[in-house]
């Protein structure tokens, strides 16, 4: 079998029985190794202490004074959300878990780089398997920004780190832990380039053609497929669109904040200018393989997912929304 996204770290962690992702003492040594926990020669005792001990025993009880205690004030705040992600990981039985009781939880506040890097781990094991270098591709959506490339008359996805200047979106992974840079140039996927997917996956450095009608949005299409099976546990058929014509917007599901915007308007009759259509992306109609597990409201209509780009030309998918946004009857036995 072909391996991918090595850099997240799937391989340190162990599988329940039925194939969920748990926390190992290693992964948890991987983020007590990163630069922002590793103390400079200048750190207090405090903080030397804490790290050495860690090291040892990523799973030791941390006081809140001890943290408290460490003299440089950005140095407690990175061991504030680190030690928060620990105890989030060791609280629930696995890591999709964990980051299902983060979604719905609206009082546990992490930087976005854990929660991106949980969904790269957790994603990795849903595609487990998966040869595709389209879906791959398709699914770094879910975990890294992407911007619209400028390219005749087709619609290009590159990876906003790769190709978004001097200011990049932080990302999470062993290869930033080990100050890996990505200076590759940006290739686009094709059929005749694709087998190198799986030598440069962690480079993130091809660029994808989401033009409607093509194979990128059937490829989204089956990644976020793939991700509600294997989170919520619920079968359901992904279809791409290529406009809304007239169908009935019963339930919608935005899979970013600007498309979330336009359902709502939709929703509540509103008409969207050419500009504002512009942004739209793409287009998907979700059907259900049990209407049973569908609230009664809307059992016999599909759900409508929408994606679109920022102002800013910048495409940032919220994967939570499909786990958090869907009409599931008992959302909890689901999972």
């Amino acid at each position: 079998m072909k391996d991918f996204w090595i850099a997240c770290g799937h391989h340190l962690l162990d599988r329940d029985a039925n194939g969920r992702l748990v926390v190992t003492d290693e992964f948890l040594k991987a983020y007590f190794v990163r630069p922002e926990l590793t103390p400079p020669d200048d750190a207090c005792a405090v903080e030397r202490r804490l790290h050495q001990e860690l090291l040892v025993d990523p799973r030791r009880e941390v006081a809140v004074e001890e943290v408290a205690a460490i003299a440089d004030a950005d140095a407690r705040e990175n061991w504030q959300f680190v030690l928060a992600f620990r105890k989030l990981l060791q609280r629930e039985p696995t890591l999709e878990a964990a980051y299902l009781a983060l979604v719905r939880s609206a009082s546990i506040n992490l930087p976005s780089l854990f929660v991106n890097h949980l969904v790269h781990v957790i994603l990795r094991n849903a595609l487990d398997g998966c040869e595709d270098p389209f879906v791959l591709r398709a699914a770094e959506l879910f975990f890294r920004p992407q911007r619209i490339l400028p390219h005749d008359h087709s619609l290009l996805l590159g990876d906003e780190e790769v190709v978004g200047g001097a200011s990049p979106t932080p990302v999470l992974s062993l290869m930033s832990m080990l100050g890996a840079t990505t200076g590759a140039e940006v290739d686009i996927l094709s059929d005749a380039n694709a087998d190198s997917y799986w030598q440069r996956s962690d480079r993130f450095d091809l660029a994808f053609d989401f033009t409607g009608g093509t194979r990128g949005p059937a490829a989204l299409a089956e990644a976020m497929r793939r991700w509600i099976s294997h989170v919520l546990g619920v079968d359901v058929a992904i279809e791409p669109l290529t406009a809304l014509r007239d169908a009935k917007l019963s339930w919608y599901v935005g899979l970013d904040a600007e498309a979330t915007g336009m359902g709502d308007r939709l929703w509540h009759g509103e008409t969207l200018d050419d500009r504002t259509m512009a942004r739209l992306l793409a287009l998907f109609r979700l059907a259900f393989a049990d209407a049973e597990l569908v609230v009664d409201s809307v059992r016999h209509e599909p759900a409508y997912l929408m994606l679109a780009m920022a102002s800013d030309r910048l495409v940032r998918m919220k994967p939570q929304n499909l786990l958090t946004g869907l009409p599931i009857r008992h959302l909890e036995a689901a999972t």
